[in-house]
């Protein structure tokens, strides 16, 4: 069995070991690839593991060997699916590896939004508190968490574990989500649809899948439903959010501050309106990064392999 893995840095930049892959066959593990060069590292192989390198049409059809493409990731929108299914190649991801990271990192842009702890640790390693003539001293405006609201755009496992969290806060929670169950609603969630999340919503959270029907689905419109004193958070899918619309709306001061790990375009693209959007906190996609987080993945991902070849195949999509 011939494996390749087109993009293995960002999962294991060196503090993981990929031996366990190495035994199921004869490994290629690349750091990167450019997109130039996928056909022909992939040559012959019928196992494809793949981050963020795209798998397209006319890759299935110039690498006819595939049998399978395991994605290192939660999205698998860089898989051409139905190419694949033409095909009969299983295409599997891993479905559960991030999600107390991803919940936890949603707070820490949170926290940050609201005391904005990096600027002040700067303030006073410059001096200022020093130089104060009381005994604090903050540059922003502070915002205490309980009592307020959060609104949840995509109510799955990330989602409800970021609800659970935002009610130890002393929050409300608000969950919007097509196919939510019901009895997920207790005292402090409620399930609702997605203007009345907006409009009630002190802090709104994107846990969505990027699909279509989800793409852009905070814009213009959507923004002016939110509260001028809101904060807009993504740890998902930068496409989500139309980000000229963003930009727009936190320069204008129709909404308190927004933090993103991800955005439309990764690496981020130096057009990118946000840049220049005021109360914006930009982190590099790093929500999913833990090392705890990235040796599950792997052992996911690895088992995914091993249950395909045992002629059971587990986390498929597609």
């Amino acid at each position: 069995m011939k494996i390749v893995v087109l993009d293995g840095y960002t999962l294991n930049p060196g503090d993981l070991s990929w031996e366990r892959l190495e035994k199921l066959g004869a490994c290629a593990i690349y750091d990167r690839t450019p997109q130039t060069e996928v056909i022909t590292r992939i040559g012959d192989a019928d196992i494809v593991l793949t981050n963020k390198t795209l798998l397209t049409e006319e890759i299935f059809a110039a690498c006819p060997n595939i049998r399978y493409v395991g994605v290192l990731a939660t999205g698998y929108n860089v898989v051409d699916t139905e190419a694949a299914k033409k095909r009969d190649i299983t295409v599997t991801n891993i479905p559960t590896y991030g999600t107390s990271a991803v919940a936890q990192f949603t707070f820490a842009l949170l926290l940050e939004v609201c005391h904005h702890i990096g600027a002040h640790d700067a303030a006073v390693k410059q001096g200022r508190w020093k130089a104060s003539g009381d005994f604090c001293f903050w540059d922003y405006p502070l915002i205490e968490l309980a009592g307020k609201t959060m609104g949840i755009i995509g109510f799955g496992r990330i989602g409800q574990t970021v609800a659970n969290i935002a009610i130890s806060f002393g929050m409300e929670v608000l969950a919007y989500d097509k196919y939510a169950d019901k009895n997920l609603q207790n005292e402090h969630i409620q399930l609702v649809e997605l203007d009345e999340l907006l409009a009630g919503s002190d802090v709104v959270t994107l846990h969505c899948p990027l699909f279509p029907e989800t793409e852009g689905i905070i814009n213009k419109n959507s923004l002016k439903k939110m509260k001028n004193s809101a904060i807009l958070i993504n740890t998902s899918r930068g496409p989500l959010i139309v980000e000229k619309d963003l930009a727009e709306a936190l320069n204008a001061g129709n909404l308190h501050g927004a933090a993103v790990d991800v955005v439309s375009t990764e690496p981020i693209s130096e057009d990118n309106p946000l840049f220049s959007a005021k109360n914006c906190l930009i982190t590099p996609h790093i929500a999913w990064a833990p090392i705890e987080a990235r040796s599950r993945l792997l052992n996911i991902a690895i088992d995914n392999l091993e249950a395909f070849v045992d002629g059971h195949p587990i986390n498929s999509v597609g």
